[in-house]
């Protein structure tokens, strides 16, 4: 497995390829973004790790056109700076996940983990630990990747973190409620497929949720043939709407 790690600090390249290097990788390195463009040129990579911020290509404008060049290779972005807007251009551009800087070498195995399963990513807003618990069986029983927090607040952090597929989002929540947390998510990430569970059959909710882009509205319990049938729908419908943007 190829892996291409591309950062302008010489220490961050190197100590990145002694690990993964360790750990079976095989490991190429660029301290910029037109270098990171002519190693894709060269080689078929599995996987490739490239800092946001760099002088003259930046991280994100440098994924761009690594996509015209190869398209189907995932990338995971790094930044050691708050820097919104290009995060969330990141994200938007189907990156697999933005890491802060400084992180654990462990994140980014998980991660990278993850990203070599090729699973499709849910996440779980919930803040029942006994309803979170019999969501994630489920779903990853059925082969899907799960995440979960359970707050409005850490769920729209993920959200600019990963590139979830679909997100399971309970309606009631402490802090942030499942509405709010709903309509932040959109500014985000307004393709994003959420759908919205409850314990409560409020019809006023349930059209707040609709209006707000909720692509369906599950009451609790939940039928699981519903929800997995929901689930499909999402993404056949986030399918379409990438292939119409692809092409």
């Amino acid at each position: 497995m190829n892996i291409l790690v591309v950062d302008d600090q010489a220490s961050m390249r190197l100590t990145l390829k002694g690990i993964l290097s360790k750990k079976g990788y095989e490991v190429f390195v660029a301290g910029d973004g037109l270098q990171a463009l002519e190693e894709i040129k060269k080689r078929d990579y599995s996987l490739v790790i490239m800092d946001i911020k760099m002088p003259g290509l930046n991280g994100v404008d440098a994924y761009i056109k690594i996509k015209e060049i190869n398209p189907r290779v995932p990338v995971i972005m790094m930044t050691a700076f708050a820097l919104e807007d290009e995060i969330r251009r990141a994200i938007n551009e189907g990156a697999y996940a933005v890491l802060y800087k400084p992180f654990d070498m462990e994140r980014i195995f998980e991660v990278i983990g993850e990203c070599i399963e090729n699973k499709t990513l849910v996440l779980l807003v919930d803040d029942s630990v006994d309803d979170r618990a019999s969501f994630k069986a489920i779903l990853e029983r059925k082969g899907y990747k799960v995440l979960e927090t359970s707050s409005g607040e850490e769920c729209l952090q993920r959200v600019k973190e990963r590139k979830f597929q679909v997100i399971l989002l309970d309606m009631q929540l402490p802090g942030i409620n499942g509405l709010d947390t709903l309509q932040e998510i959109k500014k985000v990430r307004p393709d994003l497929p959420v759908i919205m569970v409850t314990g409560h059959s409020e019809t006023q909710m349930v059209e707040n949720a609709m209006t707000r882009g909720s692509f369906a509205y599950l009451a609790k319990p939940v039928d699981i043939r519903k929800l997995m049938d929901v689930i499909e729908q999402t993404l056949t419908v986030e399918g379409r709407a990438k292939g119409r943007a692809d092409a």
